[in-house]
């Protein structure tokens, strides 16, 4: 079981830079609620189904994630940062990721009908932040589904998914030719270079449009100003026609 764990917590610092050893990531959120739905997936399956919601429950109170008892996941399952919700039919393959305020959502829960309503998401599938994963589909090995996707549809294997952010209704991702960000929406200037310093075109660009834009507002001040100095037109005589008479 030791070795399984640090199998577990090598799998996890190959995927995040940012701890420093296997001690910092045993106090991730997203570690904890795995390990405390091991033992409630085992109380479930062995029907225990009220001891297994309490697990359940303590772990989302823990851990601000809530993964159904009855979620199948498979080894290396990463969770990162938290905020994210799994059904009870969700099926999780190995090597998986998912970033925060993920949902593996069902169909209509008010129809009230059980059976397979949750994703399948195969082997070594990366889902971004904010991403809703949304009825009984499938996301193909090696997929990649980007930051507020919302998708309704299966996800080929390898594919890379960004998509349209939801309003009212659900709206079936789309595929781009784009890389992958896991984080937010790509952009096509991105605003810092590789150092994280301010990128100097992008001042030169603002600073451009603020001058024209001055220039434009001075060009038109200077235009009402000469209108309102110029002297008004003479008056036309009028002439007023008396009745019986010819002009």
């Amino acid at each position: 079981m030791v070795e399984q764990l640090i199998s577990y917590l090598d799998s996890v610092r190959a995927r995040d830079p940012a701890p420093r050893s296997r001690w910092e990531i045993l106090l991730y959120p997203g570690v904890w609620a795995l390990g405390f739905h091991r033992i409630a997936h085992w109380l479930f399956e062995a029907r225990l189904y009220f001891f297994a919601r309490f697990v359940n429950h303590f772990s989302r109170l823990l851990t601000a994630i809530d993964i159904h008892p009855g979620a199948t996941i498979g080894k290396n399952f990463f969770i990162d940062h938290g905020f994210t919700v799994i059904g009870e039919t969700a099926e999780i393959g190995d090597n998986v990721t998912i970033y925060q305020c993920v949902t593996l959502g069902g169909t209509n829960p008010a129809n009230g009908k059980g059976g397979k309503r949750h994703p399948t998401l195969k082997d070594n599938v990366i889902i971004g932040s904010g991403a809703q994963i949304i009825g009984p589909i499938t996301i193909g090995e090696r997929a990649r589904v980007g930051a507020n996707a919302v998708v309704t549809d299966d996800v080929p294997a390898g594919a890379t998914m960004i998509g349209l952010k939801a309003r009212s209704t659900l709206v079936p991702a789309e595929e781009w030719l784009r890389e992958f960000i896991p984080y937010g929406t790509p952009c096509d200037d991105p605003p810092c270079d590789e150092k994280g310093r301010p990128r100097g075109d992008c001042v030169e660009k603002l600073e451009a449009e603020i001058a024209a834009m001055r220039e434009e507002m001075a060009l038109m001040k200077a235009m009402l100003a000469e209108r309102d100095a110029a002297p008004a037109p003479p008056a036309q005589p009028v002439r007023v026609r008396k009745s019986g008479t010819k002009d």
